[in-house]
């Protein structure tokens, strides 16, 4: 075996090798330091590893006999989920460092370390092999990380409920691969399944193949009707895991979606799955708005609320274009810093009071005005109100779809488009508990740390400023520029 192939695969090697400093730190430090500076010097490290990530010289390389790819679009989505984690890592720090989670403390950062290094290997493989590892390698630590709070029972029914969830779609998707491995004749590439495809004619087995792989991947994005775990496991587990999981497991899950079904099956776009997404798609988008009026609780309000926005990500794919797969890195960048803007919100009140609930944020404004006026950007932007990114990020995903002309794909929109609007009643319910509901304020005023206060600055710069100014958009559009259908 040539192993000088690893040296292909920076952006992991960067992550592993920064695992191995964190575990190193955590093991051989005593716990009255290591509670003092392993936080910081974490959160500083990671900054720098996705500084050098963005800054990789920008050469296609391969690896392992093309199971391995890291073009230009890998990239930059593993860039745009690297200012997600280090965000998370900001407003997760107070929780990382209290009482009850500190002896823990490097377990957290190993753990969310180890979830990112799989979904790099998600992101970059172009073998179905490879593909799995690195989908198990990002789910087993997820299903540690919800279960991160031993002493609370909900904790621990997440975790259960996710862990059962994920060995039940890792099982179909395995089944679908087997019926996809027996159709293209013994291979596993995603070139050989394309190839296969379009030599051979349409046939029962894989159609089923496609139903299982979209169902096994369904699963990851929370997609109706695979969703039904979303809301109890985002309930249960800790704050900062449940905005982890919301956003990133999401981004990278969309990403290898799109290249699986544009490099794998797009071949059978017409004849198999583009009928069975249009349903995934609406049904995605509309369940999760109807269900989010009914929520009370924060966290499961955020879970429908990704629910439905896992069904606008989707939409990309449908346009099966580069023009598609940049609106969609666009989507998922703004998705991140929406989404966790609100979710540190939540963090903060929830540490610091210990409420959830969306009748606790009544009257808000009196007391902390900077969380406020930081929700209300935040629940406009998912929304889509102009001039916030939200608005822009779903402009251009609408627009990728709507350019290929197909009267179907019009319908499409007009579905989400009518969802959206549906989707700014029920965020602004929100807006409505924090500004105008009377009485007396639920949550006494108090202060945010740095790291709450630093995480909610880069949410709201990136809410307010990449609503105006388009550079992450022409990135990420000048990075999506390779092979796809």
């Amino acid at each position: 075996m040539d192993y000088s192939q690893f040296g292909a695969m920076i952006p992991e090697l960067i992550i592993l090798g920064l695992f191995f400093v964190v575990f190193v730190l955590d093991v051989f430090t005593r716990d009255g330091s290591k509670k003092s500076w392993l936080t910081p010097v974490t959160t500083v490290l990671f900054g720098l590893a996705t500084v050098a990530i963005w800054l990789i010289p920008s050469a296609d390389t391969s690896a392992f006999g093309g199971m391995y790819v890291d073009d230009n679009a890998c990239k930059a989505i593993k860039a745009i989920l690297n200012i997600g984690v280090f965000i998370v890592f900001l407003q997760s720090a107070s929780w990382v460092d209290s009482d009850e989670t500190a002896i823990r403390k490097g377990e957290f950062y190993e753990l969310i370390l180890a979830t990112l290094f799989g979904m790099y290997l998600m992101i970059s493989a172009r073998h179905f092999l490879l593909f799995v590892i690195g989908l198990e390698t990002a789910s087993l630590p997820l299903a540690a990380l919800v279960a991160f709070n031993k002493k609370h029972y909900e904790s621990h029914e997440a975790a259960i409920k996710y862990i059962l969830t994920a060995v039940f779609s890792s099982a179909i998707l395995l089944m679908g691969l087997s019926f996809v491995y027996a159709f293209s004749g013994g291979s596993l590439y995603f070139s050989d399944i394309a190839v296969a495809i379009t030599a051979g004619s349409m046939s029962g087995l894989l159609v089923v193949a496609l139903a299982f792989v979209i169902a096994g991947i369904g699963f990851k994005l929370s997609l109706v009707p695979f969703h039904l775990w979303t809301a109890d496991v985002y309930q249960g587990a800790p704050t900062a895991i449940t905005s982890y999981l919301s956003v990133i497991s999401k981004g990278a899950a969309a990403f290898a979606f799109f290249i699986i079904f544009a490099q794998a099956f797009g071949q059978v776009f017409a004849d198999s799955w583009e009928w069975m997404m249009y349903g995934v798609i609406i049904l995605t988008i509309t369940v999760g708005n109807l269900f989010a009026i009914r929520q009370k609780n924060m966290k499961r309000f955020m879970a429908f609320s990704s629910i439905s926005q896992a069904g606008y990500i989707m939409l990309g794919v449908m346009s099966q274009s580069a023009i598609g797969l940049g609106s969609m890195m666009y989507y998922i960048f703004v998705y991140i810093v929406s989404n966790l803007g609100a979710f540190a919100v939540i963090a903060s009140i929830e540490n610091k009071t210990g409420k959830v609930g969306m009748d606790d944020y009544d009257g808000l404004h009196k007391t902390n005005p900077w969380l406020s006026f930081a929700m209300t950007l935040a629940m406009f932007s998912l929304a889509g109100i102009p001039p916030f990114a939200g608005f822009f990020s779903k402009f251009f995903i609408f627009n990728s779809v709507a350019s290929t002309g197909s009267m179907a794909l019009y319908m499409l929109v007009l579905v989400a488009l009518i969802n959206t609007i549906i989707s700014l009643y029920y965020y602004l319910l929100v807006v409505k508990a924090i500004w105008i509901n009377t009485g007396e304020a639920k949550i006494e005023a108090f202060k945010s740390n740095g790291g709450e206060k630093a995480a909610l600055w880069i949410c709201v710069a990136g809410i307010v400023f990449f609503g105006l100014v388009p550079y992450i958009y022409d990135y990420c559009y000048n990075a999506a520029q390779i092979p796809l259908f």
